[in-house]
Parts: structure tokens; C-alpha cells; sequence
């Protein structure tokens, strides 16, 4: 394979609020830290251990809005991305760096109100090829009734 793939998905609880920074022509981005964890039994001890890695998530735009209005702390979601790295410094002139998710794609999987009917709770997503589809037991008994022929063709 000649070509090179930087792709990340994460499904995690969101850590905090999204912090939006708007900057000049009206563009914006968003943060927010997510967790993911991961558990395994150890062998000696015979006890549950559960460790929790924090993702630092950068949406951009109207993304950033969406999940500016509709996460919050705690809520699952589904990140798709890539990794990117970013350099910087200090006030005390040393170097830093800081590794980032750059949100291309998100699912919240947190339903918002649990009264409501599971098509109101399907996740929302930014993704056309993910866009919420009609209930398929609503949209077959709107289509037309077709009959059967005995064609042998």
C-alpha cells in the first residue's frame, strides 16, 4: 500500500463543555476533553481494573456550533477524525506539544429526552451519508401495493 491513513474513532463521554473561540470573519472552533475507557481483569489479583484515556476533540464551524447547543457534559458520543499534533511555547520559552482529535465526523448517542419515541432518539449526525432515515415500517405502508405476477420472466 503506497498511500498513508490518519483516521481515529472514538466512542467516549464528553468530559466537560464545549469552549468555543470565534475568531474574525466568523469562523469558530470548539473543545471539548473525551474519555474512553478500557477495563481487563488482572491475573494476579483477580480484580476489575478500569483505566480512562482523555482525547482532546477540535470541531470546527458549524459543527462546533452543533455541539456547542446539544452536548453536554457526560453525554456518549461517536468521534470520527484524525490526529494532529500541535506545537507551541511557553511563557518560560520551552517547547510543548499537545495531541489533538480534528473532528470530521460525530453521532451524539445520548438520547436527550427518554419520553419521546425512539425515532425522536435516533443519533444525530453531520455526515450526509449518515442523515436520519424515515422509519421503514411508516415508509412501507405508504408505498404502493404491487401484486405478484406468475410470469415466468
Amino acid at each position: 500500500m503506497s498511500g498513508t491513513l490518519n483516521k481515529v474513532m472514538l466512542i467516549g463521554h464528553t468530559g466537560d463543555e464545549v469552549k468555543m473561540h470565534y475568531f474574525e470573519g466568523g469562523n469558530c472552533i470548539g473543545r471539548f476533553p473525551l474519555a474512553t475507557n478500557d477495563s481487563y481483569v488482572n491475573k494476579s489479583t483477580g480484580e476489575r481494573v478500569t483505566t480512562t484515556e482523555w482525547h482532546n476533540i477540535v470541531v470546527r464551524n458549524k459543527a462546533a456550533e452543533i455541539c456547542e447547543k446539544y452536548l453536554n457534559k457526560g453525554d456518549k458520543i461517536y468521534i470520527e477524525g484524525r490526529l494532529k499534533t500541535r506545537k507551541w511555547q511557553d511563557e518560560q520559552g520551552k517547547d510543548r506539544y499537545s495531541t489533538e482529535i480534528q473532528c470530521t465526523d460525530f453521532t451524539f448517542l445520548t438520547p436527550k429526552n427518554e419520553n419521546q419515541p425512539s425515532v425522536a432518539t435516533t443519533p444525530q449526525s453531520t455526515s450526509p451519508k449518515n442523515t436520519p432515515v424515515a422509519n421503514p415500517q411508516e415508509s412501507s405502508s405508504n408505498a404502493p401495493v404491487t401484486e405478484e405476477d406468475d410470469l415466468p420472466f
